[in-house]
């Protein structure tokens, strides 16, 4: 299937490792041009130089801290100033510190704000001027089965990303004259150094398995097989969704 993905610029967040590493992957290999970011320079040369070899795609990798505001100003400006558009911006961020709610500080709410929704605000105002001006976008939010099912001793995401929902709801009913789609995606339980983390912490989540109808954890490159279809011209009808790739977890029927 062509996705129609051939020569799109896409801006990937947080796409060193993880999640985001695997949505680049998977768009450069259906042939959009790629910017990708992170706070360690030697990891993104070296997924840099991994997407390379598996795709024929110019990719520019900036060093960056997405909670950071003049940092995502910076992101910004390079990625603009080398491609001079983003046709697909794909909004991520590493998690923000487990815990309940008496164990994280009001300076932990107000890092976790920054990095999840403040971040996704800062990167859409970016590329939006262009997406508009050329009539055609894509803009897709990786949040958490988080937002539909709280998860347990993750009271930050389970919060402040339900925020990022609203965000992208609204937009898409805004954008959608411009020829805009704005879809959030939900991952479950995925198989990356982030649930290994969670693990560690809480070890009763290797155990969650058994609540997932499929019995297993996903793997980053089903997730990235999902992010890779709402972003093409495939999915030019779709906007406004939330997307859970959970195995089938989220136990709400809407």
């Amino acid at each position: 299937m062509d996705l129609g993905l051939r020569n799109k610029i896409a801006f990937v967040a947080a796409s060193s490792q993880g999640l985001g590493k695997a949505v680049a992957i998977e768009l450069a290999k259906e042939g959009s041009n790629l910017v990708i970011c992170g706070r360690n320079q030697k990891q993104l040369d070296k997924t840099k130089t991994e997407i390379e070899k598996v795709s024929q795609v110019n990719v520019l990798a900036i060093a960056g801290d997405l909670s950071i505001e003049k940092d995502r100003t910076n992101l910004l400006k390079s990625a603009l100033k080398h491609y001079g558009k983003i046709d697909i911006l794909v909004t991520n961020t590493g998690g923000p510190p487990s815990g309940k709610f008496e164990d994280v500080s009001q300076d932990d709410w107000n890092k976790t704000y920054e990095l999840l929704l403040g971040s996704a605000v800062s990167l859409i105002r970016g590329v939006l001027p262009e997406m508009k001006k050329q009539g055609w976008g894509r803009i897709i939010a990786i949040t958490s089965q988080a937002v539909k099912q709280p998860v347990e001793n993750l009271i930050l995401s389970n919060s402040v990303r339900v925020s990022v929902v609203g965000l992208t709801k609204t937009l898409a009913n805004e954008l959608g004259k411009y020829n805009i789609t704005v879809n959030n995606i939900m991952p479950g339980y995925t198989k990356t150094n982030r649930l290994l983390s969670l693990i560690k912490n809480n070890p009763s989540i290797e155990s969650a398995t058994n609540d997932i109808p499929l019995k297993r954890f996903g793997t980053p490159e089903e997730f990235a097989a999902a992010a890779a279809f709402l972003a093409s011209e495939r999915a030019s009808y779709i906007t406004g969704v939330s997307l859970a790739v959970d195995g089938g977890w989220i136990k709400s029927i809407l």
